[in-house]
């Protein structure tokens, strides 16, 4: 690591309040964007939409699962992929200690992926995640959301990912979706986010961002290329935890 500036206590102290008017207009100005996203305009969905999960068959509104908001996250795992997307996976390390938190705030959370329900689950298990994590091989909700390419669209690079019609390296995008539904059962989509749109959701990048090196991805090929799927790291450890697929 470069040498750093050393300075006083008080000469610290002195940066470091000005760093908190910064941080504190950050904050007034990501509260407003916040309040911006809710109050974005509903699409309703006329599709039913119907997945493969643990519980059997079940549509969009039963993913709800008596709660009016649902969030879903859009892991990257297709057809015979053997494992999931290493940096979905990091995102996924994060999902299970918030479930508790978000239904007792009237939201539900799902995972859906594009790959059959077996090889979701064999991962799963492997994984030791607890979340609800549902099939749509069967349906065109990835398609619909903009997460899953045909090889035509990739070889003439017309995927519509993140808003905007390009090239993109897989058939399977990651992303997040929020639905809304209402007293009389209709749903509306309210919001989606694509690419470092994700970022605010990863929760170990932001305590990387308060250490001194930071995330250290300046010097790698893409930002993410140094994840491993946390069972992979050398030495990697991890408690053990009830997990549905099992």
């Amino acid at each position: 690591m470069a040498s750093h500036k050393i300075v006083s206590a008080d000469d610290w102290l002195t940066a470091r309040k000005d760093l908190l008017a910064k941080e504190k207009a950050f904050t007034r100005q990501r509260d407003a964007l916040s309040a911006a996203r809710r109050a974005l305009p509903w699409v309703k969905l006329e599709k039913d939409h119907v997945f493969e999960g643990p519980d059997g068959r079940e549509s969009l509104a039963d993913l709800f699962a008596g709660n009016s908001q649902l969030i879903v996250y859009h892991f990257m795992l297709g057809p015979s992929w053997g494992e999931g997307c290493k940096s979905c996976s990091y995102l996924a390390d994060h999902f299970d200690g918030m479930l508790a938190h978000l239904n007792a705030r009237d939201v539900s959370f799902v995972v859906v992926s594009r790959a059959p329900l077996p090889e979701i689950q064999a991962f799963q298990k492997r994984m030791n995640w607890g979340f609800k994590w549902v099939s749509s091989h069967d349906s065109d909700f990835n398609r619909d959301f903009h997460v899953s390419f045909t090889p035509e669209e990739l070889e003439k690079e017309k995927a519509f990912y993140n808003f905007s019609e390009g090239g993109f390296p897989s058939e399977e995008a990651p992303g997040a979706s929020v639905f809304y539904k209402d007293a009389k059962d209709q749903i509306f989509h309210t919001y989606s986010c694509y690419s470092r749109g994700l970022d605010i959701l990863i929760g170990t990048y932001n305590f990387l961002d308060l250490v001194p090196k930071g995330r250290d991805e300046d010097d790698l090929e893409w930002t993410m290329q140094w994840i491993c799927h946390h069972d992979r790291y050398d030495g990697a450890s991890r408690p053990e935890r009830h997990s549905a697929a099992q």
